[in-house]
């Protein structure tokens, strides 16, 4: 289940760009929380704290219990701004989490034990088909990630959707009905070709002499005509 981390924020009352931009400008980002059957609520975090928590990783895998100033609601992130240029947080969006309520969440894939797999030690390549599977899934239950062992896997290894004992409640929504996550695909060999030109070239041409300068010997030189008395 994905981790819940409290998260401090600050009520604000204007919308728009123009408040936007006075948000930023006191080192915080602006951001809203909707959802749940009650009206938007916008919100503003601290800087610092929020770009860390975003390129930690699972961001938007974590549930995170906001505080404003007393009042918390337990919400996730739905999606996230960043700015063109510096790769920093620019706005963000949270959805409320209510009892009993689901939601679609884009789980990843991890893989273990990529050091010991018989197949990966004979060369062979690890072909990931899903880095990520979308899924519906219990708002109070959230996967952090499917975990994939690859500890006994050998060569032409392939492991399906069906294969993965999912936590209870959580649906995978893609439509083919058993998914390849990923397949253990045996290494690529490759062969030199015996070099065409060389063979063609010492193989005299068929039905005819091989020329007198290849067998060695140097052309006699033209007799010359006697002189006239």
């Amino acid at each position: 289940m994905a981790a819940i981390k409290e998260l401090a924020a600050t009520v604000r009352s204007g919308t728009g760009k123009g408040a936007a931009r006075s948000v930023r400008r006191e080192n915080r980002v602006p951001g809203v929380i909707y959802g749940g059957g009650e009206a938007a609520q916008p919100i503003s975090l601290d800087f610092k704290t929020l770009n860390t928590l975003i390129y930690a990783g699972h961001f938007l895998t974590t549930i995170f219990e906001i505080d404003m100033g007393g009042r918390k609601e337990r919400v996730i992130p739905r999606d996230y701004q960043l700015d063109v240029v510096k790769d920093t947080p620019l706005h963000v969006d949270f959805l409320r989490l209510k009892a009993g309520s689901s939601l679609r969440v884009e789980v990843p894939v991890h893989f273990i034990n990529q050091e010991i797999s018989p197949g990966l030690k004979k060369g062979g390549t690890l072909n990931i088909v899903r880095h990520t599977i979308p899924m519906r899934v219990p708002a109070d239950a959230i996967p952090d990630a499917i975990t994939i062992d690859l500890a006994t896997m050998d060569i032409n290894t392939s492991v399906h959707i069906s294969a993965i004992t999912l936590p209870e409640g959580c649906k995978p929504l893609v439509h083919e009905r058993d998914f390849t996550i990923m397949t253990l695909a045996p290494p690529l060999t490759y062969k030199e070709e015996a070099p065409v030109a060389a063979a063609a070239a010492a193989a005299p041409a068929a039905g005819g002499k091989a020329p007198a300068a290849a067998a060695g010997k140097a052309p006699a030189a033209a007799a010359k005509p006697a002189a006239k008395k």
